[in-house]
C-alpha cells in the first residue's frame, strides 16, 4: 500500500476537512475520509506495483517490494487492491456522499490508468499531469464535508499540483540511475540537470504565488500571510542550494526532497490552524 507515501496524501485532507467545516470537522466523516482514502490510495499503490513489477525487479529503490520477493502472487496482490477499493468505496458511499466516493473512484482511476500506464513509461512530463491524482485528497476531504467544491479547495489542489513536480523530481536525480535501467524516462534521466533545476524552479514559483491566493481565499489575517513567507523561504533556500556542477546539485537534491515534505505539512498545519482560529 506504500504507507509512508500515502501519509502525505492524509496530511492535505486534514486541512481541508478542517476548512469546509470552519473549525472541527465532524468526528464520522473525519474517520470516514481519513480511513476510505488510505484504503483508495493504498490500492492505487497495490495496482502500479503489480503493472510495474517488472520496473521493480531492475530498480534498487523498489528491489524489496512484495512481488519482487514473490511473498505474494500477482494475483492475491490484485485480488487484495479489489478488495480495498470495494471497501473505500463503501465508507465513502455511506458516510459521506456521491461526490466524494466519484472523486475516489476518478482519484484511482487516474492513478493506475493515467499516470501508471498512460504516461510514466511514454513522457518526461508523467510526474506533472500524474501528481494530479496526488492533488485529489484534497478535493475529496472538501467534498466529504460540503458535498460541493469551493474555490479554495480548487486553489489548494493547485498549489499540491505545482509543489509535487519539484518533489518528486528531488527525489528522482537520487534515483536516476535506478529509472535509467528500468527505461522510465524521468526528467533528470533525458534532460540536462540545468534543465531540470530550471523546471523545477517554474513549478515552485507557481507553487509559491498559489500559495498566497490560497491564503487570501480564507480570508487569513496578515500573520498568515507573515507564516506562509516563512515556509515559502524554507523551501526557497533548499532549492536555491541546487546550483553549481552536476555532482552538487544531485547532493542539493535530496535536501530540497526533504524541504519539500516539510513545507506540505507546515503549510497543512498552518491551514489546521486557521480553521479554527
Amino acid at each position: 500500500m506504500k504507507l509512508r507515501v500515502v501519509e502525505l496524501l492524509l496530511v492535505t485532507t486534514v486541512p481541508a476537512l478542517f476548512l469546509a467545516s470552519g473549525g472541527i470537522p465532524e468526528l464520522t466523516i473525519t474517520l470516514a475520509t481519513l480511513f476510505g482514502g488510505t484504503l483508495a490510495a493504498g490500492a492505487a499503490n497495490a495496482f502500479n506495483m503489480v503493472i510495474e513489477s517488472d520496473i521493480d525487479q531492475v530498480m534498487g529503490r523498489t528491489s524489496t517490494r512484495p512481488l519482487v520477493r514473490e511473498d505474494m502472487s500477482e494475483g492475491a496482490a490484485l485480488t487484495f487492491a479489489f478488495a480495498i477499493t470495494v471497501i473505500s468505496l463503501i465508507t465513502f458511499w455511506v458516510f459521506t456522499n456521491p461526490l466524494a466516493t466519484g472523486l475516489t473512484v476518478a482519484a484511482i482511476a487516474f492513478y493506475v490508468f493515467g499516470y501508471t500506464v498512460g504516461l510514466k513509461r511514454r513522457t518526461s512530463q508523467n510526474i506533472v499531469w500524474g501528481g494530479i491524482a496526488g492533488c485529489m485528497p484534497v478535493l475529496i476531504g472538501w467534498a466529504a464535508v460540503t458535498g460541493d467544491l469551493s474555490v479554495t479547495a480548487w486553489l489548494f489542489f493547485l498549489l499540491i499540483f505545482f509543489w509535487t513536480p519539484p518533489h518528486f523530481w528531488a527525489l528522482a536525480i537520487k534515483y536516476k540511475d535506478d529509472y535509467e535501467r528500468a527505461g522510465v524516462p524521468m526528467l533528470p534521466v533525458v534532460a540536462p540537470m540545468k534543465s531540470v533545476v530550471a523546471q523545477m524552479w517554474f513549478h515552485t514559483s507557481a507553487m509559491v504565488i498559489t500559495s498566497y491566493a490560497v491564503v487570501a481565499s480564507i480570508g487569513g489575517e496578515m500573520w498568515v500571510y507573515i507564516v506562509v513567507t516563512g515556509i515559502n523561504a524554507l523551501f526557497l533556500i533548499a532549492l536555491i542550494g541546487m546550483r553549481g556542477d552536476t555532482s552538487q546539485i544531485e547532493s542539493a537534491a535530496i535536501k530540497v526532497f526533504k524541504s519539500s515534505i516539510t513545507y506540505l505539512t507546515l503549510f497543512s498545519i498552518l491551514l489546521v490552524l486557521v480553521a479554527l482560529l
